[in-house]
């Protein structure tokens, strides 16, 4: 079918607004995770970013490279119908297992998306920082595969079937499986769970509506309206050196209490933090080189960042960090914040490194991948 009798990019950025991924994203049952229920792949936005709301406690992330004369375009189409007979059940390579709350999100990555503009967001490569130990097979790539569910066994079924569809045409790069604990409240309808450290991660994000429309969500060009862009950092961490330390000098570190994730400033655990708060003495309240002040966004000057980082125990204890935000520089911006003092770097050695812009929604009539590689 020519190009001419297709709905053009704009009618149908408009029109997903009011499909069932969209509905889902405001149904507060969509993301309990005592039931899970089957999540629609298709809407304005792929799953696995805020929907559902409370990440799935089992995450597989694949990074890959393709051949410089595979076509991008027709692989991505053939993924996104996997994709959806995967989620709905339909897919015999699940080997009869029940897909749950499976999503799948994929992105391209920096090379990919100069190859097609290279004016384009998410075209800029991840710079290097200090506390790296990364080998190059561990740096970059062109596509990344983030598979979540909460039955740990299906996220690595699910990207078999990916993966062997791709075939020859994919050369896998790193894969990493982490996990996630139970949760804590954060507010009246939101949780977060606790990081390998103890303390609650992923409190402050565009965690609203309005703040996501600002700090999350791609506005355009067209091709990238409702894309995100996500970085992903594998990090060791000296989790002996860090319990040696007692309780008050560990909260001293992340600017936060430890067992209710409340900032040293006073407040809830929802409160923002207040970096102006002083002891009678004129001493911060939080410390100058606490985490919660050196990766504040008011304190970097940049918006919001929504992680959804994992656990991981192999090949080292530690964590998967994953953000998802509309400019790189709200993430490069922040770490180089952070090396510039903040007391919780020291404990952290970064192993693999990537970003990727991940990409808009897709449904039956617009496949994946299908605004930046019109068929």
């Amino acid at each position: 079918m020519g190009r001419a009798a297709q709905p053009s990019r704009r009618a149908f950025l408009g029109a997903t607004a009011l499909s069932a991924g969209f509905v889902a994203a405001c149904d507060p049952n969509s993301d309990r995770s005592d039931s899970p229920i089957t999540i629609a792949p298709t809407g304005p936005f792929q799953a696995g970013i805020t929907i559902p709301r409370e990440a799935q406690p089992n995450l597989l992330a694949v990074v890959l490279d393709v051949g410089d004369d595979v076509p991008v375009g027709p692989l991505l189409a053939e993924w996104g119908e996997a994709i959806r007979a995967l989620t709905a059940g339909t897919d015999t390579r699940l080997l009869g297992l029940s897909p749950g709350d499976l999503t799948v999100t994929v992105g391209i990555g920096p090379r990919l998306v100069r190859l097609t503009d290279p004016a384009l967001p998410g075209a800029d490569d991840l710079p290097e920082f200090p506390r790296e130990r990364i080998t190059p097979q561990a740096r970059g790539g062109d596509l990344l595969v983030q598979v979540c569910a909460s039955d740990a066994v299906v996220p690595a079924i699910a990207a078999t079937a990916l993966l062997a569809q791709a075939g020859d045409r994919v050369q896998e790069r790193w894969r990493q499986s982490a996990h996630r604990g139970s949760t804590v409240p954060v507010d009246q309808d939101r949780t977060a769970p606790r990081n390998p450290f103890g303390f609650i991660d992923g409190i402050v994000g565009p965690h609203a509506p309005a703040q996501q429309q600002r700090d999350l969500w791609l506005a355009g060009p067209p091709q990238v309206a409702r894309a995100t862009i996500a970085v992903l950092r594998r990090m060791e961490l000296d989790l002996p050196r860090f319990a040696a330390l007692p309780v008050a000098a560990q909260e001293a570190i992340f600017g936060r209490r430890r067992a209710t994730g409340e900032p040293l400033s006073g407040g809830t655990t929802a409160t923002d933090p207040n970096l102006n708060a002083k002891t009678p003495d004129g001493r911060y309240l939080i410390p100058a080189d606490a985490h919660a002040r050196r990766a504040h966004s008011t304190a970097v000057g940049v918006g919001l960042m929504l992680r959804r980082s994992y656990s991981i125990d192999d090949p080292a204890p530690g964590l998967l960090f994953i953000s998802f935000q509309n400019t790189l520089r709200t993430f490069t911006n922040t770490l180089v914040h952070m090396n510039n003092n903040d007391a919780l770097l020291p404990f952290t050695t970064t192993t693999a490194s990537a970003t990727f812009l991940i990409l808009p929604g897709y449904d039956q009539t617009h496949p994946l991948g299908t605004t930046l590689y019109p068929r």
